[in-house]
């Protein structure tokens, strides 16, 4: 059984294809298309996934989208009719623009593309899973028989926030909220309104550490916990259910807090408090569901899907304060994962089939071979040296200690939206300085926003509040008091790091590099960022020369190929082939 999950006329365009229960390949087509979060029907990912003519088309047997269709129509059509005369805003594109209005005629629209851009005009059956059954259905591939399931992001196609029982291979859904209250949304609009864009509510949630407490009990009037375990969003203060993102706020929402910042415009302590406020009602809110779903489900286990759940800090603090033996958040919690979810709940859920695998690694994109990387460094006239295993590790641990940048690329690449060891800009988080410099060298992004430790799993606990796995970088727990000094760069402004645990048996070769550091500097956790310099994370080999060559990185190390600035590396291998 291969089923081709499909999201397109939507944020995080891209495809799944599962095989028999297991993924197969997970691709965003951003990686692609160069475009953060593109909405692009996914040609490039679906020429990766079935060939460059889509000669694989005809071994999948169902394509699955994560949208009810039926479920998003009556939603949509609520919403338009909900507070007339206003509420006609949701017609114009404008008011909606992470989600385009042909996503109601989403199969004809599918249909159509296949035909016009790939010149498919036969599909195989195509059936629609509702938005958050499909973010759910990530239990299936997670380390739990039995867990609860909290599903949060801005909308699907019926609710913004669903709770869900997950055993063996069946999910049951037990309460969800509508559309408009959503905490999602409310991040999100805050965020834009704090001068960010949608999608950057990651930089909220860094900047919130920098906050005070100045607009704390004033945004609990905003979002408030209910007694049944749920939370209500007071639309005293916004006017999203009415006009979308034409006007998210009311009056009351601007005399409370302040006119909106400009994009560019400076940040204050008022900017920088009202992020705190965000933030802190959020996990306060996020705890407050998840005590409650731990009391009424009697599950030791929990797991958070979602764009919410991409908020690490409040995922620490469900696993340190709600009762739960262990919480799992997957590397895909986004819209990122929602064809793989489709997927996967389509053949356990729909058609019954057992659970046969768990997600241990999130490294399910395409890989490239050696000549595909000698080919990309012929063209930009690079040299590079082809090491051992065993060479390429010692030389790039030694370069780390020196205070070197490295732009790691290996294997296939990650899922989701970070970066987590085949796709990484490593260096050393001895270095108090190293933050600052990777911001001013390669980066160029926000001086408030940290960066992640990445540490061997047997040794995470000596230097984090944790006591589970966390391979794809999804909690940021608090770091040991007498740790913080051994790796200040890795330390968030609260005194937290978003970290990844690293399994040798996931990923060999990072491991590898850590531990050789770890050797050599008696630290076995190095400083990672994801591989791009404001564009999405590179993809191929080209992408991380061009990145290499755009910025501020020493050492470039394409699979086993070692390549610095110096001119000075040769290159192993027969430059004639490349030219042929």
């Amino acid at each position: 059984m291969r089923i081709l999950g499909l999201v397109s006329a939507t944020h995080d365009s891209g495809v799944a294809l599962l095989e028999n229960g297991v993924p197969e390949l997970v691709l965003e087509e951003e990686r692609l298309d160069r475009i953060k979060r593109t909405k692009r029907f996914p040609k490039g990912s679906l020429r990766i996934a079935l060939g460059p003519n889509l000669e694989r088309l005809k071994e999948v047997d169902v394509i699955t989208t994560p949208w009810d269709l039926s479920r998003l129509r009556w939603t949509f059509t609520r919403a338009v009719f909900g507070r007339l005369p206003w509420s006609l805003s949701f017609l114009l594109q404008s008011s909606h623009t992470t989600q385009e209005n042909e996503i109601v005629l989403l199969n004809n629209v599918l249909r159509r593309k296949f035909r016009r851009q790939l010149g498919i005009t036969e599909l195989p059956p195509i059936v629609n899973v509702s938005h958050h059954d499909a973010h759910a259905a990530i239990f299936f591939v997670s380390p739990f028989e039995e867990a609860a399931i909290l599903v949060m992001d801005g909308f699907g196609d019926d609710a913004s926030t669903s709770a869900y029982i997950g055993r063996g291979n069946r999910i049951e859904r037990l309460w969800h909220t509508g559309i408009f209250n959503s905490l999602g949304i409310v991040y999100t609009f805050v965020t834009k309104y704090l001068g960010f864009n949608f999608s950057d509510e990651g930089k909220v949630m860094a900047l919130a550490a920098f906050g005070g407490d100045t607009y704390v009990n004033a945004f609990r009037e905003l979002i408030r916990p209910t007694p049944d375990g749920r939370y209500q969003v007071n639309f005293d203060y916004f006017s999203y259910d009415a006009f979308g993102e034409l006007r998210p706020f009311k009056r009351r929402f601007i005399e409370t807090f302040g006119p909106p910042r400009l994009p560019g415009e400076e940040l204050t302590d008022r900017h920088r408090d009202i992020a705190r406020a965000l933030q802190v009602v959020t996990e306060e809110i996020v705890l407050h569901m998840a005590r409650d779903l731990r009391l009424k489900t009697n599950a030791t286990k929990l797991c958070i899907s979602g764009g919410v759940a991409l908020n690490c800090v409040a995922n620490a603090r469900v696993l340190e304060e709600a009762g739960f033996e262990r919480v799992w958040v997957p590397p895909c919690a986004s819209d990122t994962g929602a064809p793989l979810g489709s997927t996967l709940w389509h053949y356990h859920q729909t058609l019954g089939r057992p659970r046969c695998m768990e997600l241990t690694h999130p490294y399910y994109g395409p890989t490239y071979s050696e000549k595909d990387i000698r080919d990309a460094l012929a063209v930009a006239h690079l040299t590079g040296e082809r090491l051992s295993e065993l060479e390429l590790l010692e030389r790039v641990a030694r370069d780390l200690a020196a205070g070197r940048i490295v732009g790691w690329f290996q294997g296939r690449s990650e899922m989701g939206p970070r970066a987590l060891g085949n796709r990484s800009i490593l260096a050393d988080p001895r270095r108090a300085e190293m933050k600052d410099i990777i911001n001013a060298r390669v980066k160029h992004r926000e001086p408030f926003r940290p960066f992640a430790p990445a540490v061997l799993l047997e040794r995470a606990s000596e230097f984090f509040h944790i006591d589970q796995p966390d391979p794809f970088m999804t909690l940021a727990p608090r770091v040991r008091e007498d740790k913080k000094h051994l790796i200040p760069a890795a330390v968030h402004v609260d005194g937290t790091g978003r970290i990844q645990t690293v399994e040798r048996s996931a990923n060999p070769r990072y491991y590898g590099v850590i531990e050789t550091f770890g050797r050599l500097t008696g630290v076995p956790v190095l400083l990672n960022t994801s591989f791009n310099q404001q564009e999405p994370i590179v993809e191929t080999p080209s992408h991380a020369v061009s990145c290499f060559l755009r910025s501020g990185l020493d050492v470039l190390v394409l699979g086993n190929y070692y390549v610095t600035r110096n001119g000075q590396s040769r290159i192993v291998c027969d430059l004639n082939e490349v030219a042929t």
